[in-house]
């Protein structure tokens, strides 16, 4: 038989049939090297109660398994795939320690992770993107190890962990470098959410800009890709006061849907387009698309993003008087966002709650449920709604006749609101305390206090309405 094999041409045969000892210079921890595949080796066949005489026969012997199995030599590919069929595995799985399919695999349990936090518990789900983590790093996958890190940092999000969350997106973008900006498009896409919640508005667009700027110059079209980015950038730029730049944003993202096969990009746009639709006074057309919106999310069966819905719709029907139904609509989002644990949104729906309740006469019960959301509130997160809760607790000490209190609301709600970009909030939280002012006899200080309302050149407007956004393939704005 050895002399069969070294007429076919194995020139690491020797004439008792093995290879020769020649040992390698892979470092021993490496999946790929000689001690890693021995190791494989030995532990597979004690796990099949086979000899090392057994693995080897016929056409190997003992004391090459025994060699091999010591780390001591490479196996040739004839022998691989003679030892893997004895074994009953893969002659890749083998060499590399990467179970048969593994890549498949571990990209059916992330789509079961990312339904998990869609419907279930972000910790279930964070349990779960950490198992995928784990092995990915063990067997060198980049794309699920980066897929992993993603859903750890929207878990992250869901929960209010903001620095966690940028920590995994970022690493994530890293593990990404070289590939296609597409590929790295959800992972842009949380940092930037990351930033807006934490009130750092400007740099969330910048982020969203950058992408977008190279998506165009690189002319990579990709309509997910893309999609995700318009839609991110709607947020912050309501926030800011940029309504034009939403609306564009806003309109591209429409004219890609026709191109975009994921339901859960589409409802998500929907759902935020919406708010673009509601500033413009297109009520009926934002009620639509919240409505389609929410029947994509219940056919997807996506809580976070349904409850959203509801808070959406909350906020319509109190822009326009209906305060029982906004109410209900707000309750409905709180409870469903309790019940996942998203502290974070469910601070932001919080706030909407309490204006509804003070606007319907609840104003004690407006300000516990204020004075708890402030009180749970981590530094360095939420500065969007703290400020949007400051705001509210002052208008209900000036409805109360405490202008002592009033003021200091509303100066901390300006405080908060001024760091964050937020030009429509700041706006009108200058234009309340120098109303307040005014109404004390003190002039001055109420100039000062609607001049720097009026360097902030935008329409009041609401900081607390969902998640986050981002931004669009245009040329820089002036």
């Amino acid at each position: 038989m050895a002399e069969t094999r070294r007429a076919t041409g194995d020139p690491e045969r020797t004439p008792g049939g093995e290879a020769p000892a020649h040992p390698l210079p892979e470092q021993a921890g490496e999946q790929g090297g000689p001690a890693a595949i021995g190791r494989r080796v030995k532990r597979l066949r004690k796990e099949r109660a086979l000899t090392q005489r057994q693995l080897a026969e016929p056409v190997y012997t003992a004391a090459y398994v025994s060699t091999l199995e010591a780390g001591k030599v490479r196996p040739s590919e004839a022998a691989l795939r003679h030892i893997a069929e004895r074994l009953g595995v893969a002659p890749e799985e083998l060499a590399t320690g990467k179970p048969t399919h593994l890549a498949a695999t571990l990209r059916m349990e992330l789509a079961e992770a990312h339904r998990v936090l869609a419907v279930e518990d972000a910790d279930d789900a964070r349990a779960a993107y950490r198992r995928v983590l784990d092995q990915a790093e063990e067997y060198g996958l980049t794309q699920e190890r980066a897929a992993a890190l993603v859903g750890l940092g929207e878990c992250a999000l869901e929960s209010g962990e903001l620095a966690d969350a940028l920590a995994r997106f970022e690493a994530a973008e890293r593990m990404l470098a070289g590939e296609p900006l597409p590929a790295r498009a959800r992972a842009v896409r949380g940092r930037s959410v990351a930033h807006y919640l934490a009130g750092e508005l400007r740099y969330a667009c910048y982020v969203l800009e950058s992408a977008i700027d190279e998506l165009n110059t690189s002319g990579l079209h990709d309509p997910g890709a893309l999609l995700q980015l318009y839609t991110a950038s709607i947020a912050p730029y309501m926030d800011m006061g940029a309504h034009a730049r939403a609306a564009q944003a806003a309109e591209l993202a429409l004219a890609l849907v026709p191109q975009v096969s994921d339901p859960a990009l589409v409802a998500h746009m929907h759902r935020t387009v919406a708010r673009t639709l509601i500033a413009e006074g297109r009520v009926d057309a934002a009620q639509t698309s919240l409505a389609r919106a929410a029947e994509l999310y219940q056919q997807l069966q996506i809580r976070t993003e349904l409850a959203h819905c509801h808070w959406m719709r909350g906020y319509v029907c109190a822009q326009h008087g209906d305060l029982a139904q906004a109410e209900r609509e707000l309750r409905t989002a709180h409870s469903m966002l309790v019940s996942k644990r998203a502290a974070l949104y469910v601070s932001q729906v919080e706030v909407e709650l309490a204006d509804v309740l003070r606007r319907r006469g609840k104003s004690t019960e407006a300000a516990e449920l204020l004075h708890s959301l402030l009180a749970g509130l981590k530094p360095g997160r939420g500065a969007l709604h703290a400020g949007g809760a400051h705001r509210l607790l002052g208008l209900i000490a000036e409805e109360a006749g405490d202008a002592e209190a009033a003021e200091l609301h509303y100066a901390t709600a300006l405080s908060l609101l001024e760091q964050t970009g937020a030009a429509g909030d700041v706006a009108d939280i200058c234009r309340l305390l120098g109303d307040l002012l005014r109404s004390e006899g003190r002039t001055e200080a109420a100039l000062n206090a609607y001049r720097t309302g009026l360097g902030h050149r935008a329409e009041p407007g609401t900081t607390t309405l969902g998640p986050a956004p981002a931004r669009p393939p245009f040329a820089p704005w002036a």
